[in-house]
């Protein structure tokens, strides 16, 4: 890929084929002190109120293209900034690459807490990972004084919901949700009743002296990638119906609704949905609902099964980072009568994380 100059004219080539950079996305990008703030970095101008501009000078010098417009502003590019914005080689999902995974994943991402951690190439390699895999464990965090809001809020901002800005996880006396038992919880997404659904969930064990209680995590993407290659009519109508999800205590009803594998507008995975304790589907043809629920039984059996669910302990200290919209999670049941299990909880955005991400990078990869 590189930058040439025809008659005034730039366009990239990539040996394929030649692509005329637009005039007006030049112009925009005038990165000087006059037209760009050098704190903010906003631009001073609206190009909005800009029009027809043409390029009259252009030339390039080693790696600088310097061009100069009809409106007689005179701009420097530097030629590689320009290239990696038309290969978008700055964007996350080109910088890490996905791994789904199933019960064979042995080596978990885990990463330890120590000084100056959120400032750390470790947290860089850390986000990495999250991206990466859906989850990551950081080990030996403090237990005292609600240390998972420090840490969310290190890396971006906690998301409150009507559980508070952080919740304890423990058996309890008339919960208003079955977290808060000692049952075993199947895996299951969390909030899909919510609008927007939380993005991240954080879990910090603070006790846990039980012999249950195991934590268990599935790669959706996984088995909707598996589901739809072994039975591509199950996939489709679980892409396709929107069931509700409904939340309800004394307090508050919440509602939304989503299918259970959720695509992007190319096609893509975006999402997937998974609490049939509080899912209720629309009513449709006889037919249809036939199709969908069987095909819901057979996701929920990839879900539960040894093929895809990976189980761990969590220890004191241990902290599970997992992404809400391509994980599910569960645990096993325990006896509360063996001693206390006690693990906070709380929700960050995916703006959160990628911001941090992003500042990282500049960091550590320039």
């Amino acid at each position: 890929m590189k930058i040439e100059v025809n008659n005034n004219t730039v366009v990239f080539n990539n040996k394929k084929k030649k692509t005329e950079i637009h005039p007006m996305w030049l112009r925009e990008r005038v990165n000087s002190k006059e037209y760009l703030d050098q704190n903010t970095a906003q631009r001073l101008f609206d190009p909005s109120f800009l029009e027809n501009i043409k390029i009259k000078d252009a030339i390039i010098k080693g790696n600088i293209l310097e061009l100069t417009f009809n409106d007689g502003v005179h701009s420097k590019f530097r030629i590689n900034e320009l290239t990696s914005e038309f290969l978008d080689t700055n964007n996350l999902f080109n910088t890490v690459k996905v791994n789904l995974w199933d019960s064979s994943l042995k080596r978990y991402p885990k990463y330890f807490y120590k000084k100056n951690f959120f400032k750390s190439k470790e947290m860089y390699n850390l986000l990495k990972s999250f991206y990466k895999y859906g989850f990551v464990i950081i080990k030996n965090l403090p237990t005292k004084n609600n240390f998972i809001i420090n840490f969310a809020n290190s890396i971006g901002n906690v998301r409150p919901t009507n559980f508070g800005e952080f919740f304890n996880v423990k058996s309890i006396y008339r919960p208003n949700d079955l977290a808060y038992t000692s049952l075993p919880l199947s895996p299951h997404t969390d909030n899909p009743y919510r609008k927007p659904i939380p993005c991240i969930q954080l879990l910090h064990c603070i006790e846990n002296e039980v012999s249950g209680g195991r934590s268990t995590l599935v790669d959706g993407f996984k088995v909707a990638n598996y589901l739809k290659k072994i039975n591509p009519s199950f996939f489709r109508i679980l892409t396709k119906i929107k069931v509700k999800f409904k939340f309800t205590d004394k307090n508050v009803v919440l509602e939304n609704n989503g299918q259970l594998i959720e695509l992007d507008e190319n096609k893509n995975l975006k999402q997937v949905r998974f609490s049939t304790r509080l899912d209720f589907v629309p009513i449709l043809k006889k037919n249809e609902l036939d199709l969908y629920y069987k095909a819901r039984k057979k996701i929920s059996d990839l879900y539960n099964s040894d093929k895809f669910k990976i189980e761990f302990k969590l220890i004191p200290g241990d902290l599970l980072m997992m992404d809400n919209y391509r994980l599910l999670h569960g645990r096993t049941a325990y006896n509360p009568n063996e001693g206390k299990r006690y693990l906070q909880g709380c929700y960050i955005d995916y703006d959160s994380s990628e911001g941090k991400l992003r500042h990282l990078k500049r960091n550590f990869d320039n």
